[in-house]
């Protein structure tokens, strides 16, 4: 099996890291920017905000001023509090910065909630960049001209409470008022400008560095899959030789079993032999100890065919996926071992946390059936009672079937070896190699594992991971 290493080749990784840095920074930049375009659209609204309410305030000023009625004058300072609530909150920024405090001015402005810490953020790491201090200035020219609106329309406020408006007096006032308006509304229109300039520029250089970064981006995922391609390529042909490999493996299989097939004869030849010695043995014991060495041959040989044919039904059939009764099919393997049982008891035990998978039935009643048999087989003769335990338990990503026994164990230096082919312990000559072989490639192909612990004396246990 070809590793995702060879596709992804190391040297594809630093083409990869700028990409990723690469989309990263961009991603990053567009945010920042994003966030200080926000805050000068916040800083923008509120100067509408500021603008209308000062507005408003020389309009009650002027109507109190004819009118002498003390709900214009009400009005008035209602809305000079606007200006004023921006002012204390500029104030406070650049003095103590108790973020509590600013915002109570910028609330007191009209400044909408959410804009609040985006005006802060601002303030705090941007005042020295150049159109930012510009305009910081321009705010506070706006409220020294406020504070001079503020006191202008107390002194009118105590001229009307306490002696009579002349016409002459009025119109002084109101030119004041006038004038003070007229400063303001520059002031206002520097403020905005300012900040219009600023964005201007942010958007200018966002413009930039979004070329700039989109550029490397295109050209690292360029060469990274130009490499991809290139390594796909390799794969490609290291995969049709592998597939030749194959080949010819299963060519050299089929010759396997072909030879193995020719070798059947070999047991044959024994039973011909042993018959010839029974036609001239007159002895019925001994009758009986031929009789006996003919049916180890027979069942050996037997159990020889059934691995040949299991190893080649799981090597050639394809996986079938379907919901699986493991308690039914457990059973349909019990029903099958019930021959094998020499008067000796067997104990089943099982534990079904999992009644169902989904797995291919061929493959699992493989695997059932040769560890089963396996269980009896090498039991131990000393035990009254056979055991043969199956429980089924979920986990993470799988189904974990565990088939244990209580037989003579395998020595731990056997345990690295015995899912090879034609390996054979030495407890005794009743395998034939092939079984845990065929085991471990059926649980291969359904995507599992098997593990497997033993001791000698008290018994083994199978752990196999079917995903799920």
């Amino acid at each position: 099996m070809l590793s995702y290493k060879k596709i992804f080749a190391p040297h594809a990784l630093p083409l990869f890291s700028v990409l990723i840095i690469s989309g990263s920074l961009l991603i990053a930049l567009n945010f920042f920017s994003i966030k200080v375009l926000s805050s000068i659209r916040a800083y923008v609204n509120g100067e509408s905000h500021y603008s209308k309410a000062q507005k408003d305030a020389s309009r009650y000023l002027i109507s109190y001023l004819y009118t002498k009625d003390s709900y214009q004058w009400y009005l008035f300072q209602k809305e000079i509090a606007v200006p004023k609530g921006d002012g204390a909150g500029r104030v406070e920024l650049m003095s103590t910065g108790d973020v509590t405090k600013v915002k109570e001015g910028l609330r007191a402005g009209r400044n909408h909630e959410d804009d609040l810490d985006d005006l802060i953020w601002v303030f705090n790491y941007f005042q020295r960049i150049p159109w930012v201090n510009k305009a910081i200035n321009e705010w506070e020219t706006g409220d020294l001209m406020i504070k001079e609106l503020d006191e202008l329309g107390q002194e009118i406020h105590h001229t009307i409470q306490h002696s009579t408006v002349s016409p002459a007096l009025r119109n002084q006032y109101l030119k004041k008022i006038g004038n003070i308006s007229d400063r303001l509304t520059i002031n206002e229109r520097n403020f905005s400008n300012t900040f219009g300039e600023g964005s201007r520029q942010i958007r200018d250089y966002l413009v930039l560095f979004d070329i700039f970064f989109v550029f490397v981006i295109i050209v690292s995922v360029s060469l990274y899959y130009r490499r991809l391609l290139q390594n796909l390529v390799n794969v490609n042909r290291q995969y049709d030789q592998k597939n030749k490999d194959l080949e010819l493996v299963n060519k050299e299989l089929d010759k396997f079993v072909y030879s193995a097939s020719h070798d059947l004869r070999s047991p044959i030849t024994s039973l011909q032999g042993l018959i010839n010695i029974m036609k001239t043995e007159k002895n019925p014991d001994e009758i009986q100890n031929y009789l006996g060495l003919m049916k180890d041959v027979l069942d050996k040989q037997d159990q020889f065919i059934k691995d040949i044919v299991d190893y080649s039904r799981n090597k050639r059939q394809k996986i079938v996926l379907e919901t699986i009764d493991l308690n039914e099919l457990f059973e349909e393997t019990i029903k099958q071992h019930l021959y094998i049982l020499n008067n000796r008891s067997i104990q089943w035990d099982k534990n079904w946390e999992v009644t169902h998978l989904v797995a291919d039935r061929l493959r699992l009643k493989i695997i059932f059936n040769n560890l089963v048999s396996n269980a009896i087989k090498y039991s131990d003769t000393s035990k009254e009672t056979i055991v043969v335990g199956i429980a089924a338990e979920p986990t993470a990503d799988a189904v974990l079937i565990k088939i244990w026994d209580n037989g003579i164990g395998i020595a731990a230096d056997q345990l690295p070896k015995i899912f090879e082919m034609f390996y054979v312990t030495q407890n005794n000559n009743r395998g034939t190699g092939l079984g845990l072989y065929i085991v471990r490639d059926a649980i291969d192909n359904l995507n599992g594992r098997i593990e497997v612990t033993s001791e000698i004396g008290k018994g083994t246990t199978f752990h196999i991971y079917i995903p799920q």
